[in-house]
């Protein structure tokens, strides 16, 4: 079955109604049929496993508003009639299913739908769509609900809206590797604050059940384990589907807040995690007033800033975390030197990845870092390493991402936090700096492999594209300065 090319033919059905302007709009479209298709496909395989087992499966979707009854048929109700089926009773009983449930999974089905719209204006259409969906997918097999995943974050990458806010598809290399290295182990508390469509949190649910589970009680504990919080609604409706794509049945704490807009102190010790895994908006600022809810010495607009404040305050006493941030927050100074010397002073920050440029294009050429820290002991020493362009390579695109094996050499490399990594030793990609340091530049953490000698470029595309580089890195320090403009004039 071609997947891909079923996903296609739907979004050409789309262009064709008046209803939807745009990828996005498609994108949510597509999703919240499909969240329905998915919901139904696995209630199926519950209703044969309690049969099996004697017991009774009752969905929280009332019966009239279950995909199989109004949708599966391909000859069922179309046009005006389907039209107004779905704007004034299947999204409006969705959006009040909790009304007189407490079942779990009639939470996920309202958070779902609370901010889902049916932008489509033809009922003819809507039927094509859904007939194409019904025909194309069976989420019932195991292995066509892997391949649809895989499909689903190329969707991601392609249509999301990438460049809003700071916000950046985060390569699966990228968070594959960060899970790997942090290890979660079964029973272990996992978080991402800021999970747009669940990238990171897919990442460690792999790895969790590829080596912990071994059975279905295991598996229990794992689906237990996930959480995640995500501020706008078409990234969490695309976590909360992603996640029962990757076999969290009830992704009930996947929330959509604004995690920065609860007061810092109000977090309590039993809200902390053992595992963050994120990648905070960053170039972005927050509504008037967040910064409040922070101490006045980390009071800033600047979103990637408030979360690296909070991320200590979310950990437990030995819970480590990574955390990809841009060069920007490595050599800031004023609140951003702050942030650094807690960070340091709560936390053991002994690893920081310099990823190439060009990691995140096309969406942006920002340099970024990834930081690796445990909380419970101040940092002594930071190991740097210079993850660098494969041989042969001049920058990654759309169409060539970065790969995980080229991790392969930063792994073998690692070593073990449990003996302070005695077996790490310098070579032409890493090297430490002391905490005393750090301490005397100020804690600009901004600091140049010191066994590169970095060439100067004659060609002229370099030139050009080393001068967009320095547009996009201006363009990010003009937001930061507004902010603190905007800030000081608040006050």
């Amino acid at each position: 079955m071609n997947i891909s090319g079923t996903i296609k033919a739907i979004q050409d059905t789309m262009r064709e109604d008046v209803g939807v302007d745009g990828d996005v709009q498609r994108l949510g479209q597509l999703v919240w049929m499909l969240f329905l298709k998915v919901v139904d496909d696995r209630e199926k395989e519950a209703e044969t496993l309690a049969f099996i087992n004697g017991e009774t499966f009752k969905s929280p979707i009332p019966e009239s508003f279950r995909w199989r009854n109004w949708a599966a048929n391909d000859e069922g109700m179309t046009g005006d009639e389907l039209k107004d089926f779905i704007d004034n009773q299947l999204f409006p009983s969705l959006q009040n299913l909790t009304a007189n449930s407490d079942d779990p999974r009639a939470q996920v089905v309202q958070a779902v739908f609370s901010d889902a719209y049916n932008y489509m204006k033809s009922g003819g259409l809507i039927r094509k769509v859904i007939n194409q969906i019904q025909k194309g997918f069976d989420f019932n097999k195991s292995k066509e609900r892997h391949a649809f995943g895989d499909l689903y974050e190329q969707l991601l990458r392609d249509l999301q809206a990438a460049k809003n806010s700071g916000e950046f598809y985060t390569p699966r290399a990228v968070t594959s590797f960060m899970a790997q290295i942090l290890d979660p182990q079964l029973g272990e508390s996992i978080l991402d604050p800021a999970c747009g469509t669940g990238g990171f949190l897919t990442s460690a649910i792999e790895h969790v059940r590829e080596h912990y589970v071994k059975n279905a009680e295991d598996e229990k504990v794992l689906q237990n384990s996930i959480n995640g919080i995500e501020k706008k609604p078409l990234p969490h409706l695309l976590c909360t589907t992603n996640m029962i794509l990757h076999g969290i049945d009830v992704p009930v704490k996947i929330r959509r807040d604004n995690t920065l807009a609860r007061p810092y102190i109000s977090w309590t010790p039993a809200e902390r995690v053992d595992v963050i895994l994120t990648n905070p908006p960053f170039g972005g600022t927050e509504e008037q007033g967040i910064e409040k809810n922070f101490p006045a010495k980390f009071q800033t607009r600047e979103t990637a800033d408030l979360f690296m404040v909070l991320l200590i305050q979310l950990l437990k006493a030995n819970g480590r975390a990574a955390v990809v941030l841009p060069d920007g927050f490595m050599f800031g100074e004023g609140i951003k030197t702050a942030i650094k010397e807690k960070l340091m002073h709560d936390c053991n920050l002994h690893t920081i990845v310099r990823l190439p440029k060009t990691v995140f294009a096309p969406y942006t050429t920002i340099s970024t870092n990834i930081l690796f820290f445990t909380k419970g002991k101040q940092t002594e020493q930071i190991w740097f390493y210079e993850h660098q362009l494969p041989q042969g390579v001049k920058a990654y695109n759309k169409t060539k991402p970065i790969q995980l094996k080229e991790f392969d050499p930063l792994k073998a490399w690692w070593g073990h936090e449990t003996d302070g990594f005695a077996s790490r030793v310098e070579n032409e990609q890493a090297w430490k700096v002391s905490i005393e340091d750090i301490k005397a530049r100020n804690y600009n953490l901004d600091i140049k492999n010191p066994h590169q000698t970095e060439e100067e470029s004659k060609d002229p595309e370099e030139l050009l594209k080393h001068y967009a580089d320095l547009q996009d890195e201006i363009a990010v320090i003009r937001r930061q300065l507004k902010a603190i403009l905007d800030e000081a004039l608040s006050q």
